[in-house]
């Protein structure tokens, strides 16, 4: 009885084969890889946003602190600057993709800061960033 050995011709074009498979596999994983890395870098955007945004936020509450007030209208210029610093310091948004608000104090004191921009990418809309702060 003769073994059954394939003859080359009948391998002819497998190990190419293997090669073009192992190619696209990888492939699709350096695709993956680099889709990941422009997400990472779409998050870290975010968050130098949020940090940079809740570092505006704690400057007017610092600003109402030393002034002692929470009326934005008493501050005046302060606030008006403050508000000119927020768009400035998020760039490269305009205006109208940024604004910056300070309510009036509650009856316990309470005063909210808001912040909202829209994001370059704008995927998922504007973001806002609100922070409450009791002053005395």
């Amino acid at each position: 009885m003769r073994a059954c050995v394939p003859s080359l011709t009948t391998q002819g074009g497998s190990l190419l084969l293997e090669v073009l498979i192992s190619i696209l596999i990888f492939s699709f994983a350096i695709l993956g890889l680099v889709g990941l890395q422009a997400k990472a870098f779409g998050y870290a955007g975010d968050a130098e946003d949020r940090n940079r945004v809740a570092s505006l936020a704690d400057q007017m509450v610092a600003v109402m602190w030393a002034n002692q007030s929470t009326d934005t209208s008493a501050l005046g210029s302060l606030y008006t600057g403050w508000q000119t610093l927020v768009v400035a310091s998020l760039p490269p948004y305009t205006s109208p993709d940024v604004s910056a608000t300070v309510s009036a104090a509650d009856v316990n004191g309470v005063v909210t800061v808001t912040i909202t921009w829209k994001p370059v990418d704008n995927n998922g809309g504007s973001r806002t960033y609100l922070t409450k702060v009791v002053m005395p």
